[in-house]
């Protein structure tokens, strides 16, 4: 029990501790504390803290983190595993770093309040997702089975579309006070995008998702009439 702990409590502070750190410390040494920035670096804390609570409770749960299966008792395929999570916190919060350290500021307007309605909504759909397919699994009556029910009717991953979606609203908010070059960080959001959608996150959970029910006839139904990521209105 112990072990498990220290290894949730080390995902904890790695992964979500490093971008709550990290926000706020370039606030401060950014200088200036314009509302933006505050509201900016609350709402990465707020992304954190949630996704961190979330693992740290799975790993208790499961007793194990599965990313770590096969990279434990590497060192070199483990810090490769650090390096490209150091990577990704980087690019992830570019725009938040970037926001944090301008002085200048602009007054609040339609990017800002566009922006944080997204997070805020993206921000309910992967919480409420993620909700969703913990009791789903809870349940002994589930056992062996799929979630199709709920946000996971219309997305087959609801969840990574809500975290896609509320970094897309931070940088919108952070674009307010961006000038030339600067509007290249758009390649932010972007990055989660092909992140999720076509290295760590979607294309493995296919991939187990088809060994495991590939021949089932209902799952092949649930592959053809629901999108992969991006819903659409079911007629």
């Amino acid at each position: 029990m112990r072990n498990i702990q220290s290894q949730g409590l080390s995902v904890f502070f790695s992964g979500s501790g490093t971008f709550i750190l990290l926000a706020h410390l370039s606030r401060i040494w950014g200088g200036a504390s314009h509302v933006r920035q505050k509201v900016q670096t609350g709402l990465v804390t707020a992304w954190a803290l949630r996704l961190g609570t979330f693992l740290f409770m799975r790993i208790l749960k499961d007793g194990h983190d599965r990313r770590f299966n096969n990279v434990r008792d590497s060192p070199g395929t483990f810090f490769v595993y650090w390096s490209i999570q150091a990577v990704w916190v980087f690019m992830t919060l570019l725009p938040t770093l970037m926001l944090n350290t301008e002085k200048r500021d602009v007054p609040l307007g339609m990017r800002d309040y566009i922006g944080w309605t997204v997070w805020g909504l993206s921000f309910a759909t992967e919480a409420i997702a993620d909700q969703q397919k913990r009791i789903f699994k809870s349940d002994p009556d589930n056992a062996g089975k799929f979630i199709r029910s709920g946000l996971w009717a219309y997305s087959r991953h609801p969840n990574y579309l809500g975290e896609i979606l509320q970094w897309s609203g931070l940088w919108l908010s952070a674009s307010s006070v961006m000038q030339g070059p600067q509007y290249l960080s758009v390649v932010s959001p972007l990055f989660v995008w092909f992140l999720l959608r076509h290295v760590s996150g979607i294309p493995i959970l296919e991939k187990q998702a088809m060994k495991k029910w590939g021949a089932d006839l209902a799952f092949q139904d649930y592959l053809t009439s629901t999108p992969l990521l991006w819903p659409w209105p079911k007629c």
